[in-house]
């Protein structure tokens, strides 16, 4: 798993996120970490959602969160 993968895991960490919470991220954080967002949900760990730069944590994503400090 990349770096951005990780820093882009650790931010659902950092606001206590679960599973179809939707977190959402500035444009400039979409921009630096796009090629990041989107190999994450590739290997389906997070899911776009409707609104505008959000994205939620699958289960799958979830535990995967879940091993990073």
């Amino acid at each position: 798993m990349s770096q951005s993968e990780q820093s882009v895991l650790k931010t659902f960490r950092k606001f206590y996120m679960s599973p179809g919470k939707m977190l959402c991220f500035t444009s400039v954080e979409l921009d630096a970490k796009k090629s990041a967002f989107d190999s994450l949900v590739d290997k389906r760990y997070l899911m776009r959602e409707k609104f505008a730069g959000a994205y939620s944590l699958t289960s799958r994503g979830y535990r995967r969160m879940q091993q990073f400090a």
